[in-house]
């Protein structure tokens, strides 16, 4: 007769040997299953190939009360599922207990930001004559002024940006295209910038910001040069990409209300993924009615 180890063994061979999966996805599985396995041995309760919806939702609801998040659940349970549809196709389970089951959601992170004064005062430093430097502020103008991801900069080719007419065309997430404004401060440094490009790009290289090498730059060095030009200007924390493409968000937000508008700028496919920012505007609403608000100071308590 064999064992729920046995089971165990012979589903992630399957894994192995007819879905072809790697060897990190099999030890994700294994120990997701093995896990499962060693709390019913525990509690001396079901077979992990005779469970029901009740077991399951127990064995989560244990998880759960010893930290584990909503995102390492929801994969435990697709592992769990997996392994009872190999189970339904082999004949060794009547029905999949995991399917009706949903992992508990993990409280959402809202994404860090810079206000506007803070992030305008790290802007507003004159750029020195290095090219290197001139290059960098143009990059990071451009992060601010047009809510770019790091991959949509660094795919920004010269005959992308439209000067005239203030615009960019921009390829974002599933060779999506989009159009997005530039504003006048961005347009200046990247006016700067192309006037020195010459001396550093290779001959017919497209890219709008290249490398020292001349050729198109690596996001990496991307994110280290921003964070070096923040550190050298004076900023009191990290400077890194998303961090501009939030702060762009939520300043546009708070000034527009404009939700729509703010989704498609970003290039988000999702407005319930534009709409985290409507959280930080909450925030920051909530704070000015909490200073504000006759009947919302808190008042010193009278001593008797």
């Amino acid at each position: 007769m064999s064992t729920s180890g046995d089971l165990i063994d012979s589903f992630l061979g399957h894994l192995a040997h007819e879905r072809r999966l790697s060897e990190q996805t099999l030890i994700a599985y294994r120990r997701d299953l093995e896990r499962l396995n060693a709390w019913l041995s525990e509690t001396e309760s079901f077979s992990i190939e005779k469970l029901d919806e009740q077991a399951v939702r127990q064995y989560l609801a244990w998880r759960h009360r010893r930290g584990a998040s909503g995102k390492t659940l929801q994969r435990e349970l697709s592992s769990l599922r997996s392994l009872y549809r190999w189970l339904l196709r082999e004949g060794l389970a009547g029905s999949n207990p995991a399917v009706g089951v949903r992992a508990p959601k993990s409280p959402r992170r809202l994404p860090a930001t810079l206000d506007a004064d803070q992030l305008g005062s790290l802007l507003d430093h004159p750029a020195d004559d290095d090219l290197l430097t001139i290059r960098d502020q143009a990059m990071i103008e451009l992060f601010y002024s047009s809510g770019l991801r790091l991959a949509e900069l660094v795919s920004v080719n010269v005959g992308d940006i439209d000067m005239a007419e203030g615009e960019l065309g921009v390829l974002g997430k599933g060779s999506k295209t989009r159009r997005v404004p530039v504003g006048s401060k961005a347009r200046e440094a990247v006016q700067r910038w192309m006037l020195v490009r010459a001396n550093l790009a290779a001959a017919e290289e497209p890219a709008l910001f290249v490398s020292s090498r001349g050729t198109r730059i690596n996001p990496r060095t991307v994110e280290l040069r921003i964070a070096r030009w923040a550190r050298e200007h004076g900023a009191t924390r990290d400077l890194h990409p998303h961090l501009l493409r939030h702060s762009f968000a939520t300043h546009l937000l708070e000034s527009s209300g404009d939700l729509r508008a703010v989704q498609e700028l970003l290039g988000h496919a999702d407005i319930g993924t534009t709409q985290i920012y409507t959280h930080l505007d909450f925030q920051h609403l909530a704070q000015v009615y909490d200073q504000a608000h006759p009947r919302a100071k808190k008042k010193t308590p009278r001593s008797d």
